[in-house]
């Protein structure tokens, strides 16, 4: 069995943006992916609401993915397969980001998992780097995303150089979900389906 890491966000801890709780078990995307890779696959769900990147944030605190990711590699190691969605938080107006600077961000997140989660034979684990969604019509998070949406469209170009340049595969979620409209930011239960049967496709891919 390979032991596979799903590090996130809210989106991939199954934030609800209708009833804002958390999806079960079989209807968030990683509880389906456990499903569809079962007979290959140990997977861990990592998700957190209000995750970031690398970046403190000042109101909500300890949200810093890459404080977390240390500890995290080294409890859940050894691990053969890193699949990281991150991003759309770091779109926070209390943050001032760049598009390229989220994407910087993330690259550093995929550089620690390359190093810190070497396995057993010295090989470093794979990666899949995924871009998420931009963000759709925003409601209650209005002002707290001001200006995140023409950010978020760009996210994609950028995550895909940084997986190039970091030698890591990359999917760009846009292909296949869109944020809902409920809320903007957050997966309705359809587009968290669709996401487990890509992610499903891309991960066998990387093994084929």
């Amino acid at each position: 069995m390979k032991r596979m890491l799903s590090y996130g966000d809210p989106n991939t801890w199954g934030y609800d943006p209708v009833s804002q709780t958390r999806f079960d078990d079989q209807t968030r995307w990683t509880g389906i992916l456990k499903t569809l890779l079962a007979r290959e696959y140990t997977i861990v769900e990592e998700g957190l609401n209000g995750r970031t990147t690398v970046w403190e944030d000042p109101i909500e605190g300890y949200k810093n993915g890459r404080e977390y990711l240390i500890p995290c590699l080294e409890s859940q190691w050894p691990l053969d397969l890193v699949v990281m969605m991150l991003g759309t938080n770091d779109l926070k107006r209390r943050f001032n980001l760049s598009a390229f600077d989220i994407a910087e961000s993330v690259g550093a997140l995929v550089q620690i998992a390359k190093q810190i989660g070497v396995r057993v034979n010295g090989a470093a684990p794979q990666v899949l780097l995924m871009a998420p969604p931009p963000v759709g019509k925003l409601t209650v998070f209005a002002d707290m995303f001001e200006g995140a949406e023409a950010k978020s469209r760009q996210l994609g170009n950028y995550y895909r150089r940084v997986a190039d340049v970091q030698g890591c595969a990359f999917f760009d979620t846009s292909s296949v979900i869109v944020s809902s409209d409920v809320d903007g930011i957050h997966f309705d239960k359809s587009e968290h389906a669709k996401l487990a049967q890509a992610v499903a496709a891309q991960v066998q891919k990387l093994y084929s």
